[in-house]
């Protein structure tokens, strides 16, 4: 694609983005910036989530994930939407009575500041690899569409990216992120049913022939009943749940959208609304998926060696012009919708838990938000960096393999707050919460030698946030009545 063409529609793109961000940042505050000052209408945020959760990971990595595991990945998909229910109705109602910015603030009224402070840092850790992993993918196909042509290397493609989100940003926070969102998901949704609707009128099929082509593929097969493989069902279906549990119900970058809500009434709403949503769009990425393989099947076209590279590689070089634009606009708003409520989130945690930005004086707050806004820009654009080093595997898996090990923690955290009544020895916490990734990794790592053959799979973050669980339990402290008891004998 003519590389004029793509800076054309990219800076079209962008300045869009721009006049959202001046119209939503007038007037704007830090309550403006961490809450939108609650007045978010909930269909707005159901909408723009969808942009927020698909990511450049889906938008690439699930189509192509399709030669590798079939359909198989939406048994995880029908766990997220169980998972979703569970946000609603048992989260949300907890996060609205205690007013929360922070939801981690949650560990410090249940067990304390040592529990407060472990669970704000694994969400850090967390959601700048998350963010990283997919601003990378994204970067990639950037530095293909445009900037290899124009010889910009690599690292200077994600400054730009990453400079970018900051402008749009910085100023309204969440406010801007509300409707940004909702504009990137228009672009997202359009290539992708853009893109099916090319492949199947290329073939000259109707939808019901599409569709039946579909169906009998071998990549169409969504159930894996094999006890001992990776994407067997239960494993996949269970794994949904509770990871959707973790990385929305327990993010704060998910609930930070969710928070902006009126009500908990709507906000309730919002995320039922989104779920399924949600569960629709993934499907139509599976499907766009198999169409990809069987057009490249027939056309002769030999498959890169990346599966992540398949639709970016089909899209701009073997389809016409208008489907490279609606990609590339479609890859852009995912990357985006993503990467720029992840940045404030993550500038939001540090400046509610870790700075105390409430009881600043307003000129330090701004002082404060603007230094942690930049700096976690820079943390993101190292870690991709980094990343892209050592990366060998589908972005997908590599972003729920590091959940698996990073959010695990923050499981065990909040199941064992929310379903004991227990407390615990709080300066231990931190000590538990770094050593479950580690466990869970030995366990992972020869699983197959000690579980005779059984592959662990998304299910690692049950793993993981079961041993959180269990190691709070053996710092819990005792009740009074039970050290009464004991004097007593």
């Amino acid at each position: 694609m003519n590389p004029i063409l793509v800076a054309i529609l990219l800076g079209s793109y962008f300045l869009m983005l721009i006049i959202i961000a001046q119209i939503t940042g007038k007037s704007a505050t830090t309550d403006s910036f961490f809450t939108a000052n609650r007045k978010s209408p909930w269909f707005v945020v159901a909408f723009g989530m969808i942009g927020t959760t698909i990511s450049g990971v889906t938008f690439i990595s699930v189509p192509g994930e399709v030669g590798n595991s079939a359909s198989t990945y939406f048994e995880f998909i029908m766990g997220n939407l169980v998972g979703f229910w569970i946000v609603a109705l048992v989260l949300l109602p907890v996060y609205y009575k205690l007013n929360l910015i922070s939801i981690y603030a949650y560990l410090e009224q249940r067990f304390g500041f040592y529990s407060y402070k472990s669970g704000s840092f694994f969400f850090l850790l967390s959601r700048t690899i998350g963010a990283a992993f997919r601003m990378y993918l994204v970067a990639e196909v950037l530095q293909l569409a445009l900037f290899d042509a124009l010889g910009v290397p690599f690292g200077a493609t994600v400054l730009i990216s990453i400079f970018l989100i900051w402008v749009y940003t910085y100023r309204g926070g969440v406010k801007t992120i509300i409707w940004t969102d909702s504009l990137q998901t228009i672009f997202l949704l359009t290539a992708v049913v853009m893109t099916i609707y090319f492949i199947f009128s290329s073939f000259g099929w109707s939808v019901g022939e599409t569709f039946q082509k579909i169906n009998e593929h071998p990549y169409s097969k969504i159930f894996d009943w094999d006890m001992k493989s990776g994407k067997y069902f239960f494993k996949q279906f269970i794994a949904g749940i509770f990871v959707t549990i973790v990385m929305v119900g327990l993010d704060q970058d998910m609930m930070q959208k969710n928070l902006t809500c009126k009500s908990l009434k709507e906000s309730q709403k919002n995320m039922l609304t989104f779920s399924a949503i949600f569960v629709f769009v993934v499907g139509l990425f599976l499907l766009l998926g198999v169409l990809l393989y069987i057009f490249a099947d027939v056309n002769g076209i030999k498959l890169p060696p990346k599966s992540d590279y398949l639709f970016p590689m089909l899209a701009l070089n073997h389809m016409n012009v208008m489907i490279g634009i609606f990609f590339l606009l479609g890859i852009t708003a995912a990357n985006y919708a993503s990467a720029d409520s992840a940045l404030t989130s993550l500038t939001t945690a540090f400046c509610v838990d870790f700075l105390d930005i409430k009881n600043r004086p307003q000129e330090l707050k701004q002082r404060l938000l603007r230094r942690t806004h930049i700096g976690f820009s820079l943390l993101l654009f190292m870690v991709i960096m980094i990343f892209r080093i050592i990366n060998d595997q589908s972005v997908v898996v590599a972003v729920f393999k590091a959940a698996g090990y990073t959010y695990g923690p923050l499981l065990g955290l909040f199941a064992f707050g929310l379903l004991t009544k227990k407390h615990v020895k709080d300066r231990w916490v931190p000590l538990v919460t770094i050593c479950s990734p580690f466990i869970a990794w030995m366990i992972d790592a020869f699983s197959e030698q000690l579980l005779n053959g059984y592959q662990i799979g998304f299910e690692l973050i049950i793993i993981n946030g079961g041993i959180t669980f269990l190691g709070l339990f053996l710092i819990q402290k005792k009740s009074l009545l039970s050290l009464k008891n004991v004097k007593d004998i």
